[in-house]
């Protein structure tokens, strides 16, 4: 069977990726930044019952060459997966120099390597600050980089996304590209790392938010995330293009009502108004960083591209985020 190499093995979506190749019978080998998480992984793995004799992991950085060549040799294909997140405030550099060199760094092993195709993992960050101002988005729109509010996290996806573009272009295609770009990204860990995206189901479902800020996500679950890097790395004709992913569009409002008519009591009941979540954004860093988007609908709900191509089939978003949340109380997270 092929062996696929996952950046990232440690990660929400990197670890999902693995555990869905090794069910397939795949090898694969995984990279972490220290092997001190090795334990975790395979327990991880063993909890849900999926076999990881097939696995080896590797240790290395975005940012370094060390490593690359054990990791890389031998594979056939490459989901590259890893890359910086937070929800804190990080500053630009935390972001983009580790992003767009681990995409180049990983794309010129590939080729060192002749790698069939290598599938990258990257947002609808990629896709949504425009410097236009609409509701309805699809693979077509691009990020601005240089659009005056775009985050640090947004930024460093666009540029991943377009260094990895333009390397395919401008080595002459040495290997297929395919690119995923899903929206907010929930559902059950397989460890004890719930991952960023989660906490802001967390921060419903706790009640660390009092009142339901008129915030609007896109939401997919990690699953669906995973099986579409397979899908597409499978998938001939998904070479070349980019998939937009998002089962459902829904409001913090939404998501606080949901979570409260399943007993979540700590779930917001009051919904506030745009003018009055500026004011106290003014007081709150976290509600700071979204100033841009307040009462903004930024939707890939009307492209159906990963469905058409892909034969793509995700779960309803509001049973990832319940099964997610239930998943937070048993551990202790709320």
């Amino acid at each position: 069977m092929s062996k696929v190499l996952v950046t990232g093995a440690s990660g929400f979506i990197g670890l999902h990726c693995i555990q869905q190749l090794l069910s397939k019978g795949y090898h694969v080998n995984g990279t972490v930044r220290s092997l001190s998480r090795e334990s975790e992984i395979r327990n991880g793995l063993s909890a849900v019952g999926t076999s990881h004799e097939n696995l080896k992991l590797y240790p290395l950085d975005l940012n370094s060459d060390d490593g690359w060549d054990a990791a890389m040799a031998g594979c056939q294909y490459v989901l590259h997966v890893a890359s910086p997140i937070s929800l804190d405030d990080q500053n630009e550099d935390y972001f983009v120099k580790p992003a767009v060199a681990g995409v180049k760094r990983a794309l010129k092993f590939a080729k060192k390597y002749n790698i069939n195709k290598v599938v990258l993992t990257s947002s609808v960050a990629a896709i949504f600050d425009t410097m236009e101002k609409k509701n309805h988005f699809d693979e077509s729109d691009w990020s601005d980089p240089n659009n005056p509010a775009i985050s640090h996290y947004s930024k460093s996806k666009t540029l991943a996304e377009m260094a990895a573009w333009d390397y395919v272009k401008n080595e002459g295609n040495p290997f297929d590209l395919a690119v995923i770009n899903p929206a907010l990204v929930t559902g059950p860990t397989l460890t004890g790392d719930l991952g960023e995206s989660n906490k802001a189901v967390q921060m419903v479902a706790g009640g660390k938010m009092p009142v339901a800020v008129p915030l609007m996500f896109g939401y997919v679950d990690v699953r669906d995330v995973a099986s579409a890097h397979i899908l597409a790395m499978e998938n001939p004709a998904s070479n070349g293009e980019r998939f937009a992913l998002a089962e459902k569009d829904l409001w913090y409002k939404d998501v606080a009502k949901l979570l409260k008519d399943n007993g979540f009591e700590k779930a917001p009941s009051i919904a506030i108004p745009v003018w009055l979540a500026k004011i106290l954004a003014k007081f709150n860093k976290e509600l700071k960083l979204t100033l841009p988007y307040l009462g903004r609908l930024r939707s890939v709900q009307k492209t159906s591209k990963a469905k058409d191509v892909l034969g793509w089939n995700p779960r309803p978003a509001e049973e990832s985020i319940l099964e997610v949340a239930n998943q937070m109380k048993e551990m202790g997270q709320l």
